[in-house]
């Protein structure tokens, strides 16, 4: 009996031991300390387990060279395409630039004109702060390189008087020259001078140059549009392919309590990989391409005494191909991800 007495419960009612000594007391910090603890876990775990599908979605890549090479390949061409056109743009902006600041007008002094008023003019048009340069070529400078240049010379000293006006070659200021509405105005201001019989500007060729670039802007973000739509295609029919290969291994995550967001976030890595290797390989291809040219385009200009070089994509053609190759994988990723593993259910 005594002994049955002493096998109750080890605590008194003044919740004392066996042995005479108090419980600890109850720690309320305890509970936020394992709180804390908790959540750094899950933030740790949550990047432990994106850094482990990535790892496992490039390994995957690697695993299938020949056909992640080609998609790659795709992509790269889809970006490298519409890049191109705009570079090849962006040089012949470049280089009629350096045509629109040679652009001269040409102003023809009347031939009865005197000396003073000849004077006036001159010095009235280098008053104006349009104009970078004047350059004045009399008559008689002019019947010499006429001359010179025709093969006439005979035949023009048999000319009792000279039938060339003096003319002022005016170039214009830079900003000017690339509009041509302010250019019109300048050679309707010059045509009211007194002593000017004509005023001669060359427009339409620096109208078309602009058109044509401008037209090639547009087509060539219409070809990147177009062509960013197809990189979208690829990617979500590749991505739905690997989904179908891997149903078995989607099943079985989902019965032991997989989550759809879970399931996809592989497959989002594998598009961002693709994305992100086509626009490298993308710039890559640009580039080279830019360099392999440019040795030519410098032999030509250099033959016209010009320095012109094609300008490629540089570092920061590098961060936005890649980045928008990303972007595109990603998404394509995405939409083919949300519509496709939603279907597969145990």
């Amino acid at each position: 009996m005594n002994r049955f007495k002493r096998s109750r419960s080890p605590v008194n009612s003044a919740g004392k031991t066996r042995v005479g000594k108090e419980l600890p007391p109850k720690d309320s910090s305890a509970g936020a300390v394992q709180g804390r603890i908790g959540f750094g876990a899950i933030i740790d775990s949550w990047f432990l387990s994106h850094r482990s599908n990535a790892r496992e979605s490039f390994a995957r890549l690697w695993a299938e060279p020949l056909q992640s090479l080609m998609t790659v390949l795709v992509i790269a061409i889809a970006i490298a395409l519409p890049t191109a056109l705009w570079v090849a743009i962006s040089n012949l902006q470049q280089l009629s630039g350096s045509w629109q600041n040679s652009a001269r007008i040409s102003v023809f002094i009347d031939r009865g004109a005197a000396p003073k008023v000849v004077q006036g003019l001159i010095d009235t048009v280098q008053s104006l702060p349009q104009l970078e340069a004047v350059k004045y070529i009399s008559p008689e400078t002019a019947l010499e390189e006429f001359q010179a240049a025709a093969g006439f010379g005979d035949v023009l000293a048999l000319l009792d008087d000279n039938p060339l006006p003096g003319v002022l070659l005016v170039s214009p200021e830079s900003v000017l020259s690339n509009d041509i509405k302010r250019l019109s105005t300048l050679v309707d201001d010059l045509s009211e001078l007194p002593g000017v019989a004509e005023v001669q500007l060359d427009m339409q060729w620096l109208q078309r140059m602009q058109q044509i670039l401008e037209m090639g802007e547009r087509v060539s973000v219409l070809l990147g549009f177009t062509l960013s739509l197809g990189v979208l295609l690829v990617v979500g029919n590749t991505i739905r392919l690997a989904i179908e290969n891997r149903r078995d291994e989607i099943l079985v995550v989902k019965l032991v309590g997989g989550t759809n967001a879970f399931v996809r976030r592989p497959f989002l890595y594998t598009g961002l990989w693709y994305g992100l290797s086509g626009g490298l390989m993308a710039w890559l291809g640009v580039t080279l391409g830019s360099l392999w040219l440019d040795s030519a385009v410098t032999g030509l200009a250099a033959l016209y005494q010009s320095s012109f070089s094609l300008a490629g994509t540089g570092w920061r053609g590098l961060l936005i191909l890649t980045g928008l190759g990303g972007l595109l994988g990603l998404l394509g990723a995405a939409l083919a991800v949300g519509r496709h593993i939603a279907r597969i259910e145990p």
